[in-house]
């Protein structure tokens, strides 16, 4: 865009601006706010740092549910299509946090590897559908995320998400007591099962109005809250506004370079932030090694500390 066109109201770039640059910005925003709000949120409720909506099988549901909307009603809308999603969202997330609840013996790794796979199962039921029913090409647009095709009129529903981060942030405290598990959270008074459900259906519904307009982006949801923990905490209330600004500010960067690296080509951004997320990941896995590795270092054979440095 010619900046100093637009500044003279040049009615060609306004109409650039109005109909492509900001909605795609906007939705941008939208995204890196909303999946890495809901990723806090699961990671809250599961008791469990690498859950998120991709790990949860939550985002795979997602898809499903847009690709059963497209085989038996050809003709839904895009808030058809929502709906569908949202509904196989909260679905597959209940039957993942069911799964895990279930397991007596469970640790920090085991609970997303079970999440990732039962998401490939999910996965999996949702290109055997595309192939049966010969919806590949169509689905192959939610598989990789990207804002190329964002517009005006086909973007408005990521704003689905504003209203559910102000929920989000009314119940953060009790996102944080029932974080702290079932018994503590009903010597509180705080209905467990209420909150729970809840919380599980923000996330669900921020992660199917993303994926229905965006597609399918990972990483935000698990690596953005994981990197505000490690310098704000793990207080619902307090990190909520960092992870939110952190999740824009990280999805605006990553569009940038996918539009920057090979132009006047863009790249899908779920490339970049694929790429971006897992060495970053890598790096907060390492950092957790490294912090529990010092911890065992100053306790003593029978749990007492040690005095040597």
């Amino acid at each position: 865009m010619d900046i100093s066109a637009l500044l003279k109201g040049d009615v060609e770039q306004w109409n650039i601006f109005l109909v492509s640059r900001l909605p795609r910005l906007l939705a941008i925003l939208c995204t890196g706010i909303g999946m890495s709000v809901s990723g806090l949120i699961m990671q809250q409720l599961c008791m469990n740092k690498f859950v998120s909506p991709t790990t949860g099988a939550t985002l795979s549901s997602a898809k499903l549910g847009i690709l059963i909307a497209l085989v038996f009603l050809p003709g839904s809308t895009l808030w058809g299509r929502a709906i569908f999603s949202f509904v196989f969202a909260l679905l597959g997330t209940w039957i993942f946090v069911w799964f895990i609840q279930s397991i007596k013996f469970k640790d920090t790794i085991m609970v997303p590897l079970i999440g990732i796979m039962f998401g490939n199962i999910i996965g999996g039921i949702t290109g055997f559908l595309a192939y049966r029913y010969e919806m590949t090409q169509a689905l192959t647009s939610w598989e990789s995320g990207h804002f190329s095709l964002v517009l005006r009129g086909r973007y408005e529903i990521v704003y689905l998400v504003l209203p559910l981060i102000i929920l989000a942030f009314i119940f953060s405290s009790h996102f944080n007591i029932v974080g702290m598990g079932k018994e503590f959270s009903s010597n509180l008074g705080v209905n467990y099962k209420v909150v729970l459900v809840m919380g599980l259906s923000i996330a669900a519904a921020i992660t199917a109005s993303i994926v229905v307009v965006v597609g399918s982006i990972s990483y935000i949801g698990l690596i953005i809250p994981n990197i505000v923990a490690l310098y704000k905490g793990d207080k619902l209330s307090g990190t909520l506004p960092d992870t939110a600004l952190l999740g824009a500010l990280f999805v605006l960067i990553s569009d940038m370079l996918a539009r920057t690296i090979i132009a006047p080509y863009e790249l899908p951004i779920s490339f970049v932030i694929g790429i971006i997320g897992s060495l970053m990941f890598i790096a907060i896995i390492f950092h957790k090694l490294k912090g529990g590795k010092k911890l065992q270092k100053g306790v003593g054979i029978n749990g007492n500390k040690c005095s040597c440095s």
